[in-house]
């Protein structure tokens, strides 16, 4: 009598179950973050005085207020778009090839923003100059935003999103990430007579992403109506 093993039954025969596709997020969460975090301290690497601004340093760091409202305003969009993203890879499931490389591109123009950023703060008030400088600056940031809408209607159509979410909330993220081509348009155009106004406009369209205004509203309205109550 033999006291060996029953040899392990055979798998079952049919056909191979797909494979799921895709890669990953975590990858290029981690890359995409490092990417916004360099960026932005790049931004504040283009502050400084001359050497001699010491016999009357006051008046030398008054001067650069261009070079602070520059920085303001592309700290805060490179954060819109920080939040955006994030938000965005948030309700991803997986990513594929196109998204990986229109991601790359959205990083591409995001890493590139310094360099108006310092043409605005450097041609500020100086002639012609200064309207190019604001007009360039404001085409870039208009492609950062629109690009970030891109990403997202594209995993979207994809369908790498996470299958447990809903089109409510599909068709809210849709409409926070919707940049307001129309201000920017006013704004570009705005650069070509008032730049430094043009240039406060970009910041309060980013702050205007940043900032939860419809949150701040319902958590404020309903104290207000209980006080209403509350007197009558």
């Amino acid at each position: 009598m033999s006291t060996e093993d029953p040899p392990p039954d055979a798998p079952p025969e049919g056909p191979p179950q797909p494979r799921r596709r895709g890669f990953r997020t975590g990858r290029l969460e981690a890359f995409s973050d490092g990417v916004f975090a360099i960026a932005i301290t790049l931004l504040v690497l283009d502050i400084g005085v001359s050497a001699t601004a010491g016999q009357d340093l006051g008046a030398a760091i008054r001067g650069l207020w261009p070079s602070y409202l520059a920085y303001v305003a592309s700290f805060s969009t490179i954060g819109a778009a920080w939040l955006g993203h994030n938000a965005i890879t948030e309700y991803l499931d997986r990513a594929d090839p196109a998204f990986v490389r229109l991601n790359l591109l959205l990083l591409l123009i995001v890493s590139f923003l310094p360099f108006p950023t310092r043409l605005v703060a450097d041609y500020i008030h100086t002639g012609n100059a200064e309207r190019v400088a604001v007009t360039f600056y404001g085409i870039v940031l208009v492609l950062a935003t629109t690009m970030l809408l891109v990403l997202w209607r594209y995993a979207v159509r994809a369908k790498l999103v996470r299958p447990d979410l809903g089109d409510e909330e599909i068709e809210l993220l849709t409409q926070r990430l919707t940049p307001g081509l129309g201000g920017y348009a006013v704004l570009i155009v705005t650069g070509l007579f008032v730049p430094v106004v043009a240039v406060i406009g970009f910041l309060g369209v980013a702050l205007y992403y940043i900032i939860p205004f419809r949150r701040l509203s319902a958590s404020f309205l309903p104290r207000r109506g209980r006080r209403k109550q509350h007197r009558r």
